[in-house]
Formats: C-alpha cells, structure tokens, sequence
C-alpha cells in the first residue's frame, strides 16, 4: 500500500512512482488560458459573452491533451484540484473523476470537467485513436437538430412567430430535418406559443420539433398551457418549461401528468446521481447531459448507462467536438445540436473560432443533416494556439514540483 497522502481518496489509484513504473504518463503541468472570443464571420464581437477557455495538460513523456471549452468559472476552480492530477497518472481518467467528486462537492463540482475532456484527448494521442475508439465505438453520423439563438427584437429575422417559421423553412433546405425554437425567453407565454404555432404549421408535418423556453415561463400555470400546444402540433420533447430553472422533480412531475409531449429536464443539474433521482421520482421523461458540465466525457458515459438501464435516452446539451466523440459511442440517443443558430449568424462552441480543421455552425452538416466525429487521434482538433496567444487575457498554470 502507497505512502501517498493523497491516496486516501481511491485506495487503487496508481501513485506516481507506481505509474512510472508500469510505463505510463505522468502528468507533470495543468495550464489554462483564457482568451477574448471573436466570431469567425468577423462581423459580430461577442462581447456580452464571457470569455473563451482553454485547458493543456503535459506529462513527463511528452504526451499533452488539449481542450477550448467550459466557462472561466471552471477554469477558475481547477486550483481545487490540480493537487489531485499533477504527479499521477495521466490514464487514470477514473480515478480523477473520482477524487475531484470528492473535492468539489461544496463547490457544485465546476472545474472538473474540461480537464476530464482534455485527458481523453491526451489518451487518445497516446494509444493513436480517436476518443470514440477508446469508448467501443466505430465512426458514425450524427442526425443533428437545428437549434435557435434566443428571439431578435421586433424587426430582427427571429423577432416574430413568422421569422422562427421562415428559419425552419431554411434549415429543412439546407438539410436539417430536425428544429428547436429558443424563443424571447421574456416570460410572455403568448410569444412562447405564437412561436410553437407557427413553426408547427409551417413545418410540422416534414421536420422534427422540439421547444426550449428556457425556464423562461413565470408560471406553472404558463408552462402548462405552452405544453398542450406543443401536444397539438406533436413536439419531439418540451426541454426546461418554467422558472423553477428544471430542478424541481415533483414540478415537473405534476407536468408530465397534464401534458403529452416528452419532457427533457436535468441540463441544470450536475454530475451522475441527480439526474438518476430525477427520472426515478418522475421528473423527467429524457435525460439531458454535457461534457463540459457533468464530469466530462467519463461523467456523460456515466449518464448515458444509467439512463439506458432506466429504458431512456439521454440528448447532449450544445455543441462541440467532445460531444460529438461521446454521442457516436451512445445507443441511447437521437440529434446532435447545432447550438445556436440564427440567419444572420452562429453563437456555436469557441473551438470553431480558433480550430483549424472542426467548426459548428448552421452549414456546418452533409446533405443529410448530418455531422460526424473528427477521426484524428483524440478528440481529432488542431487549434491555432498562435491565436489563441494573440488573444490571451489571463491563464494559470499548475506545475509538478
């Protein structure tokens, strides 16, 4: 038995001598950068949004992991946990998850994730596969879901019911057979259900629809009456109907007894166990995930499993290449979504604003509607860190001593 303070959290975790041994990488320097994001079309400076996040991991034998992702707060909060990755096996994926559970607990588990993402990337540099390999899985297309940017004010392509309509016209063109409308998300339930109405009557009997108020609804009462309408004109799924923010299962409960469209719930709750609780007290009828907020690659696998032992499905939260590897090793799910797109712009991942060979966006699919993980070792992304330097306005690094 290890010496190693630190291997009171998992007693099989490999110690760092124990990993050299057996010829594995040590993770020796966590480095994050946070830099200014520009749109890649130029024209739109995305100031009101926080800044863009980048996370690299080295190790002793020159294998690195790289991830653009995540929100500054989670870099912010790798200080909480660098302690438990620097000197230990770079592999050991698990055992990370694990230790850094523990760590954050009090802290609503941020920071763990991107760096979760960035060690499947360094793995599958290692091994020389891509990260859907090392999940069991062979390449596949992903169906995606053209998913909207929030409603334009009056005037704007999507600042009217017939706006939403005339985009999902354009999406089903360009070969999306799948939409979401993010509407105003001001409260007003009459702009939620002229929105609903119009794209139902416009494309409703050639594309798959789903509906995201965003907990926008003030009311139960609201969000019940935006739900019988989506039950008219037959909705995919309802997705966070009301201001409880879709944490409340006995809420949400109460919903699923009133209205017939599925609802999908558990995007605002963190990590593995609240979701399962979820669905178990009837909360929910489909599972939402993300890998940069629930642990992951590993913590979204997790999730995946235990809704597919539930007999559900589980539908990734926005876009990205770590979604799409983690997507195209799970059964038990439906569209990919191409988050968010509007006619005049995209609001997609950072990773298409400084990668070289992946990006997000409305003409981002095949003919088909279509896109499909990157093939190249790990998650298959080269990003231009030169721009990513250029642009740098603040970062940490976490250092082996």
């Amino acid at each position: 038995m290890s010496t190693d303070p630190r291997s009171s959290y998992i007693p099989t975790i490999y110690t760092q001598r124990e990993a050299a041994m057996a010829g594995t990488p040590i993770v020796t320097r966590i480095e994050t950068t946070e830099f200014e994001w520009v749109h890649p079309r130029g024209e739109l400076h995305l100031k009101h949004l926080p800044h863009a996040c980048a996370i690299r991991i080295s190790t002793d034998q020159g294998a690195t992991g790289e991830y653009v992702g995540g929100q500054p707060v989670d870099h912010d909060s790798i200080r909480y946990i660098a302690h438990l990755l620097i000197g230990y096996s770079a592999l050991d994926r698990s055992g990370f998850y694990e230790r850094a559970k523990h760590a954050t607990r009090q802290i609503g588990r941020v920071g763990p994730s991107t760096v979760d993402i960035a060690l499947w990337d360094l793995a599958g540099k290692w091994y020389e596969a891509p990260v859907y390999e090392l999940l069991g899985a062979g390449p596949k297309r992903l169906r995606a879901y053209a998913s909207t940017s929030p409603g334009d004010p009056a005037g704007g392509p999507l600042g009217s019911p017939e706006g939403y309509a005339d985009f999902a016209d354009q999406c089903y063109d360009l070969g999306y057979r799948a939409f979401k409308v993010h509407a105003w998300i001001d409260g007003d339930v009459e702009h939620e259900i002229a929105a609903a109405k119009a794209v139902g009557e416009r494309v409703g009997d050639r594309m798959v629809l789903m509906d995201d108020p965003s907990s926008g609804s003030r009311t139960f009462a609201d969000a019940v009456r935006l739900g019988l309408t989506l039950d008219d004109y037959r909705y995919f799924w309802y997705e966070d109907p009301y201001a409880d923010t879709g944490i409340s299962s006995s809420g949400h409960r109460r919903l699923r007894e009133r209205v017939r469209t599925p609802l999908l719930l558990t995007e605002h709750l963190r990590w593995l166990e609240p979701k399962v609780d979820f669905a178990v007290n009837g909360g929910t009828d489909l599972l939402r995930a993300d890998p940069e907020n629930d642990g992951g690659i590993t913590g979204v696998m997790k999730i995946a499993h235990a809704a597919e032992g539930l007999g559900t499905d589980v539908e990734l939260h926005f876009a990205g290449p770590a979604h799409r590897h983690a997507m195209t090793a799970i059964r038990n799910t439906n569209y990919y979504e191409m988050a968010l797109v509007h006619p005049d712009y995209d609001l997609t991942s950072p990773a298409t604003s400084v990668a070289l060979d992946y990006r997000d966006g409305l003409d981002a699919i095949d003919a088909d509607g279509c896109v499909a993980a990157p093939t190249g070792p790990g998650l298959g992304v080269t990003y231009d860190w030169e721009l990513i330097e250029r642009r740098r306005i603040g970062g940490s690094v976490w250092e082996i001593e």
